[in-house]
């Protein structure tokens, strides 16, 4: 991949970061712990982990170092307002990091958590793939506590069937 094509990529990753904070926009305070079940991700656990992940693995790899993801407990940010704070300070340093590497380095190869070689660039849109799987993992989330979410790309599924051929 080329640097130029790369650093559209990350400007393409911005976005998609963009349209999660817009869904997590939607979770009330007082809901921040709220999971559907005993031990499963709570939405703060959620948005500490695309922002621990990113950070701490996802950029780490991507300099040749080691993941130093730890998970995505309260003692990473507890509470409406540091949670999400947590994932705008991650984000920072891992475009940071991101937009400082060159051609070359986006071009090696480096190593998962599982010790699985991957070009870094590579590495790097499976990030963007984590993180909307996550972000779907929050639509799910809203909807069982019937809390309404815009639609990503404009219209609903709802909206673009009444709009289809009849």
């Amino acid at each position: 991949m080329h640097l130029n094509s790369f650093h559209n990529f990350l400007e393409y990753y911005d976005k998609v970061r963009n349209r999660t904070k817009t869904i997590i926009a939607k979770i009330p305070p007082d809901k921040i712990d709220w999971t559907y079940r005993t031990g499963k991700f709570t939405f703060a656990d959620l948005i500490r982990h695309l922002g621990a992940i990113e950070r701490w693995m996802y950029a780490e790899n991507a300099q040749q170092k080691p993941s130093r993801y730890t998970g995505c407990g309260k003692q990473l940010a507890d509470g409406h307002y540091a949670v999400l704070k947590y994932l705008d300070d991650t984000h920072a340093e891992s475009l940071k990091i991101f937009y400082s590497l060159t051609e070359e380095d986006i071009n090696k190869k480096c190593l998962t958590p599982d010790n699985t070689p991957i070009t870094v660039w590579k590495w790097l849109r499976l990030m963007a793939e984590h993180e909307i799987h996550h972000r779907g993992q929050l639509y799910l989330y809203l909807s069982l506590l019937e809390i309404e979410v815009p639609a990503l790309y404009g219209l609903t599924s709802e909206e673009v069937a009444a709009k289809g051929l009849k």
